[in-house]
């Protein structure tokens, strides 16, 4: 383990680098300062069974073997929360390599036999920690015991363990913004449960199509974010996209799969808006010729790109840039 924070070192990196080194490719870099070159970042890739914490020099300051991942979290902490399978959620101090938190939903808050998983997941600012539970369909908050402090019931058109929801995020007004993968939607709920605005998933006129790569087709979104000027950013999963959708679902910004130049979007997956107004997004199951996860412009310009086939798979699932640059929006 390195000497100082972790973050700290991926941060005061920044001002070493004159350029990315492995993992880390950029579009037009001598074009860009320093800063906007790369990124410090968290990633999961769960065909190889890894969660890495990468500085901006592209070393592994910190990693852990996983097995299926569909969320993870930088803590304000410095701390990193995670899940190690669909049904054990781990927070970590990447500092000391130390558990000091754990939920386990299979011995946790269970009164039947009913198949589950979890796919989605946040600490909260008041300490506690939104879980949502596919299969049951519903969103719990827990304290630091795993004591439920907060329940709803979520909406489901065609229920599965599996694919009930993707990723979910409590906003700052107390609702919460759900993908509901399998039913191809958004929705929000409010605080008890009651959905006040929902959106589905457009097939622009395409035939679905089976598969994982850019070769399938379909609606199964993955996340959604709520922007500052009301609007809702949504990866589209195996739709190949990002839309940026109005209260009342007008589609104000789209990306498609070959809108970017010399890359093919797969299935995208999670979704970041930095300071700057700039997005990363995940771009997993494109193969080895295209990048995992992307940072471009409004104007879809590629500004940084992350490319690491050696450490990481074709199922890096998950990513989040951290460091002094970039917070997560939860608007």
């Amino acid at each position: 383990m390195p000497d100082g924070n972790p973050l700290c070192r991926a941060i005061a990196g920044l001002a070493l680098l004159g350029a990315c080194m492995l993992g880390c490719v950029s579009a037009h870099a001598d074009d860009l300062p320093a800063a906007e070159r790369t990124h410090a970042l968290i990633a999961a890739d769960y065909s190889t069974g890894r969660i890495a914490l990468i500085d901006v020099a592209g070393e592994t300051v910190w990693e852990r073997r996983i097995r299926a991942i569909h969320d993870l979290h930088h803590l304000p902490n410095g701390n990193i929360l995670y899940q190690d399978s669909f049904t054990h959620l781990i927070e970590v101090d990447p500092e000391t390599d130390e558990t000091v938190w754990e939920y386990d939903a299979t011995t946790t808050n269970r009164d039947s036999d009913e198949r589950f998983e979890i796919h989605a997941f946040q600490r909260l600012a008041d300490g506690t920690t939104m879980i949502v539970e596919s299969g049951p369909g519903r969103i719990i908050e827990v304290d630091a015991q795993g004591n439920i402090t907060h329940e709803i019931a979520l909406q489901r058109d065609h229920p599965d363990a599996h694919s009930d929801t993707r990723l979910a995020r409590k906003l700052d007004n107390g609702h919460y913004l759900v993908c509901h993968e399998r039913d191809g939607a958004v929705r929000e709920y409010d605080a008890e449960g009651h959905v006040v605005w929902d959106y589905d998933i457009p097939l622009f006129g395409r035939e679905r199509a089976g598969g994982h790569g850019p070769e399938a087709f379909g609606n199964q979104c993955f996340a959604a974010l709520r922007l500052e000027n009301g609007n809702t950013l949504i990866a589209t999963g195996n739709g190949h996209s990002v839309i940026e959708v109005t209260p009342d679902q007008d589609i104000a910004w789209h990306l498609a799969q070959h809108d970017l130049d010399g890359i093919t979007l797969a299935w995208v997956t999670t979704l970041q808006v930095l300071p700057n107004g700039n997005i990363v997004i995940g771009n997993c199951h494109a193969g080895p010729d295209n990048p995992q996860i992307i940072e471009i412009t409004r104007d879809k310009e590629v500004v940084w790109s992350f490319h690491d086939f050696d450490r990481f798979g074709d199922a890096l699932s998950n990513s989040q840039v951290v460091g002094e640059d970039a917070r997560p929006y939860h608007r």
